[in-house]
Protein backbone atom coordinates (compact mmCIF):
# COMPACT_ATOMS: atom_id res chain seq x y z
CA UNK A 1 0.00 0.00 0.00
CA UNK A 2 1.29 3.46 -0.74
CA UNK A 3 1.10 6.13 1.80
CA UNK A 4 1.51 10.31 0.11
CA UNK A 5 3.80 12.52 1.96
CA UNK A 6 2.43 15.70 1.08
CA UNK A 7 5.07 18.03 0.42
CA UNK A 8 2.86 21.11 1.67
CA UNK A 9 2.90 19.71 5.35
CA UNK A 10 4.77 21.18 8.02
CA UNK A 11 7.12 20.79 10.71
CA UNK A 12 8.65 22.36 13.91
CA UNK A 13 12.08 22.08 12.96
CA UNK A 14 14.44 23.04 16.28
CA UNK A 15 11.46 24.34 17.52
CA UNK A 16 11.45 27.43 16.04
CA UNK A 17 11.04 27.35 12.05
CA UNK A 18 8.04 25.42 10.19
CA UNK A 19 10.03 23.27 7.02
CA UNK A 20 8.47 22.08 3.94
CA UNK A 21 8.68 18.06 3.83
CA UNK A 22 9.68 15.65 0.63
CA UNK A 23 6.85 14.05 -0.96
CA UNK A 24 7.16 10.39 -1.03
CA UNK A 25 5.57 7.05 -1.15
CA UNK A 26 6.40 4.05 1.38
CA UNK A 27 7.19 0.62 -0.31
CA UNK A 28 6.82 -2.52 0.45
CA UNK A 29 9.72 -2.72 2.38
CA UNK A 30 9.22 0.00 4.97
CA UNK A 31 11.10 2.17 3.13
CA UNK A 32 10.05 5.81 1.23
CA UNK A 33 10.64 6.52 -2.75
CA UNK A 34 10.81 9.89 -3.33
CA UNK A 35 9.99 11.28 -6.94
CA UNK A 36 11.63 14.65 -7.24
CA UNK A 37 10.25 16.52 -10.35
CA UNK A 38 9.96 20.13 -9.49
CA UNK A 39 13.15 22.63 -9.69
CA UNK A 40 14.35 23.31 -6.01
CA UNK A 41 17.08 25.76 -4.74
CA UNK A 42 19.83 23.36 -3.36
CA UNK A 43 19.34 24.71 0.20
CA UNK A 44 15.68 24.49 0.43
CA UNK A 45 16.57 21.20 -0.80
CA UNK A 46 18.74 20.08 2.37
CA UNK A 47 16.43 21.78 4.56
CA UNK A 48 13.63 19.40 3.87
CA UNK A 49 15.07 16.27 3.56
CA UNK A 50 16.80 17.13 6.82
CA UNK A 51 13.68 17.53 8.49
CA UNK A 52 12.19 14.58 6.44
CA UNK A 53 14.68 12.15 7.11
CA UNK A 54 14.24 13.08 10.91
CA UNK A 55 10.20 12.33 10.77
CA UNK A 56 10.67 9.13 8.79
CA UNK A 57 13.41 7.97 11.17
CA UNK A 58 10.65 8.39 13.68
CA UNK A 59 7.60 6.66 11.87
CA UNK A 60 10.10 3.54 11.59
CA UNK A 61 11.27 4.03 7.81
CA UNK A 62 14.36 2.22 7.51
CA UNK A 63 15.56 3.03 3.51
CA UNK A 64 14.87 6.38 1.49
CA UNK A 65 15.52 6.45 -2.67
CA UNK A 66 15.37 9.47 -4.54
CA UNK A 67 14.72 9.72 -7.71
CA UNK A 68 16.70 12.90 -9.54
CA UNK A 69 15.90 13.80 -12.96
CA UNK A 70 19.10 14.94 -15.02
CA UNK A 71 17.81 18.44 -15.12
CA UNK A 72 17.57 18.35 -10.77
CA UNK A 73 21.76 17.71 -10.84
CA UNK A 74 22.29 20.37 -8.86
CA UNK A 75 20.74 18.67 -5.68
CA UNK A 76 23.07 15.86 -5.36
CA UNK A 77 25.24 17.47 -3.68
CA UNK A 78 23.28 17.80 -1.01
CA UNK A 79 21.64 14.40 -0.70
CA UNK A 80 25.16 13.24 -0.72
CA UNK A 81 25.71 15.28 1.90
CA UNK A 82 23.66 13.57 4.09
CA UNK A 83 24.84 10.14 3.35
CA UNK A 84 22.84 9.50 0.15
CA UNK A 85 25.27 7.15 -2.64
CA UNK A 86 24.52 6.38 -5.97
CA UNK A 87 23.23 3.06 -6.68
CA UNK A 88 21.94 3.57 -10.04
CA UNK A 89 21.92 5.97 -13.36
CA UNK A 90 19.64 5.88 -16.65
CA UNK A 91 20.17 8.29 -19.67
CA UNK A 92 17.65 10.41 -17.90
CA UNK A 93 17.68 9.84 -14.21
CA UNK A 94 19.98 9.08 -11.18
CA UNK A 95 18.72 7.16 -7.96
CA UNK A 96 20.22 8.38 -4.88
CA UNK A 97 19.45 5.61 -1.66
CA UNK A 98 19.92 6.03 2.05
CA UNK A 99 19.86 3.52 5.03
CA UNK A 100 18.63 5.67 7.51
CA UNK A 101 17.30 3.13 10.05
CA UNK A 102 19.97 3.12 13.18
CA UNK A 103 19.05 -0.35 14.79
CA UNK A 104 18.76 -2.40 11.84
CA UNK A 105 21.63 -3.87 9.05
CA UNK A 106 20.72 -2.61 5.38
CA UNK A 107 19.15 -4.52 3.27
CA UNK A 108 19.10 -2.31 -0.15
CA UNK A 109 19.59 -4.68 -2.82
CA UNK A 110 22.66 -4.01 -5.17
CA UNK A 111 22.28 -2.68 -8.64
CA UNK A 112 22.19 -5.06 -11.25
CA UNK A 113 25.56 -5.30 -12.83
CA UNK A 114 25.49 -8.03 -15.60
CA UNK A 115 24.55 -8.34 -19.35
CA UNK A 116 23.08 -11.19 -21.04
CA UNK A 117 24.64 -12.14 -24.26
CA UNK A 118 23.30 -14.69 -27.03
CA UNK A 119 24.31 -16.86 -29.32
CA UNK A 120 22.50 -18.74 -32.25
CA UNK A 121 23.45 -21.59 -33.83
CA UNK A 122 22.03 -22.28 -37.31
CA UNK A 123 22.28 -25.72 -39.04
CA UNK A 124 20.50 -26.53 -42.63
CA UNK A 125 20.12 -29.95 -43.75
CA UNK A 126 23.75 -29.83 -45.55
CA UNK A 127 25.35 -29.75 -42.67
CA UNK A 128 26.25 -26.41 -43.16
CA UNK A 129 26.76 -23.97 -39.88
CA UNK A 130 25.42 -19.97 -40.24
CA UNK A 131 28.87 -18.30 -39.08
CA UNK A 132 30.24 -14.51 -39.17
CA UNK A 133 33.31 -12.51 -38.35
CA UNK A 134 33.39 -9.84 -36.17
CA UNK A 135 33.87 -6.24 -37.41
CA UNK A 136 34.96 -5.64 -34.17
CA UNK A 137 36.31 -6.94 -31.03
CA UNK A 138 39.00 -9.08 -30.09
CA UNK A 139 38.71 -11.34 -32.95
CA UNK A 140 37.95 -8.50 -35.67
CA UNK A 141 40.79 -8.87 -38.60
CA UNK A 142 42.02 -12.75 -37.47
CA UNK A 143 39.92 -14.82 -39.80
CA UNK A 144 37.94 -16.90 -37.31
CA UNK A 145 34.57 -17.75 -38.73
CA UNK A 146 32.08 -17.83 -35.44
CA UNK A 147 28.20 -17.81 -34.67
CA UNK A 148 26.22 -15.18 -34.31
CA UNK A 149 26.46 -13.25 -31.11
CA UNK A 150 25.91 -9.95 -29.30
CA UNK A 151 24.14 -8.80 -26.17
CA UNK A 152 19.61 -9.19 -25.30
CA UNK A 153 18.11 -5.02 -24.94
CA UNK A 154 16.71 -4.70 -21.87
CA UNK A 155 13.02 -6.04 -22.17
CA UNK A 156 13.93 -7.95 -25.21
CA UNK A 157 12.70 -11.29 -25.16
CA UNK A 158 15.51 -14.11 -25.44
CA UNK A 159 14.22 -15.70 -28.45
CA UNK A 160 13.83 -12.29 -30.86
CA UNK A 161 17.13 -11.71 -29.83
CA UNK A 162 18.74 -14.59 -31.06
CA UNK A 163 16.40 -13.69 -34.30
CA UNK A 164 17.90 -10.56 -34.07
CA UNK A 165 21.32 -11.25 -34.31
CA UNK A 166 21.18 -14.08 -37.05
CA UNK A 167 19.53 -11.21 -39.22
CA UNK A 168 22.96 -9.71 -39.35
CA UNK A 169 26.16 -10.03 -41.77
CA UNK A 170 26.48 -13.63 -42.65
CA UNK A 171 27.35 -16.99 -43.95
CA UNK A 172 27.17 -20.65 -44.89
CA UNK A 173 30.14 -22.83 -43.98
CA UNK A 174 30.49 -27.02 -43.75
CA UNK A 175 30.30 -27.57 -39.76
CA UNK A 176 33.18 -29.02 -40.59
CA UNK A 177 35.52 -26.67 -41.73
CA UNK A 178 34.18 -24.50 -38.77
CA UNK A 179 34.89 -27.37 -36.06
CA UNK A 180 38.54 -27.62 -37.83
CA UNK A 181 39.26 -23.60 -37.06
CA UNK A 182 42.10 -23.46 -34.03
CA UNK A 183 39.71 -21.95 -31.64
CA UNK A 184 37.55 -24.19 -32.29
CA UNK A 185 39.27 -27.57 -31.30
CA UNK A 186 40.68 -26.38 -27.95
CA UNK A 187 38.82 -27.55 -24.86
CA UNK A 188 36.18 -24.60 -23.48
CA UNK A 189 33.37 -22.42 -24.99
CA UNK A 190 33.99 -22.83 -28.74
CA UNK A 191 34.21 -26.31 -27.97
CA UNK A 192 31.38 -26.06 -26.04
CA UNK A 193 29.38 -24.73 -28.42
CA UNK A 194 30.09 -27.38 -31.15
CA UNK A 195 29.23 -30.40 -28.97
CA UNK A 196 25.72 -28.52 -28.04
CA UNK A 197 25.50 -28.38 -31.73
CA UNK A 198 25.89 -31.81 -32.99
CA UNK A 199 23.69 -33.13 -29.58
CA UNK A 200 21.16 -30.73 -31.27
CA UNK A 201 21.09 -32.44 -34.39
CA UNK A 202 21.16 -35.93 -33.13
CA UNK A 203 18.37 -34.97 -30.90
CA UNK A 204 20.19 -35.30 -27.65
CA UNK A 205 19.52 -31.49 -26.97
CA UNK A 206 16.53 -29.88 -25.87
CA UNK A 207 17.95 -26.47 -24.66
CA UNK A 208 15.86 -23.79 -22.58
CA UNK A 209 11.92 -23.61 -23.82
CA UNK A 210 9.96 -20.78 -22.99
CA UNK A 211 7.07 -21.65 -20.61
CA UNK A 212 4.10 -18.50 -19.82
CA UNK A 213 3.78 -18.97 -15.69
CA UNK A 214 1.62 -16.38 -13.84
CA UNK A 215 3.90 -15.59 -10.71
CA UNK A 216 3.53 -12.79 -7.60
CA UNK A 217 5.61 -10.47 -9.19
CA UNK A 218 3.49 -8.69 -12.02
CA UNK A 219 -0.26 -8.83 -13.32
CA UNK A 220 1.60 -9.76 -16.48
CA UNK A 221 2.38 -13.36 -17.64
CA UNK A 222 5.79 -13.96 -17.56
CA UNK A 223 8.56 -16.20 -19.72
CA UNK A 224 9.98 -18.91 -17.88
CA UNK A 225 13.04 -20.69 -19.64
CA UNK A 226 13.38 -24.49 -18.07
CA UNK A 227 14.76 -27.51 -20.48
CA UNK A 228 11.82 -29.73 -20.39
CA UNK A 229 13.62 -32.58 -21.40
CA UNK A 230 15.13 -32.43 -17.66
CA UNK A 231 11.64 -31.36 -16.54
CA UNK A 232 9.64 -34.29 -18.65
CA UNK A 233 12.29 -36.54 -17.11
CA UNK A 234 12.30 -36.02 -13.68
Amino acid sequence: MSLSIDSSSQVLENGYEHVELLSGNNDEHEGVMVNMEKPMDSKVFLTALRASISLWRKQGKRGVWIKLPIGLANLIESAVKEGFHYHHAEPDYLMLVHWISESTTSTIPANATHRVGIGAIVMNDKRELLVVQEKSGKLKGMGIWKIPTGVVDAGEDIFKAAVREVKEETNWMPFEEYTAQQIVEKPGFYKCITDICLAKVDGDYIGFSPRLVKSSFTDQLSYFYLNEQDSNSS
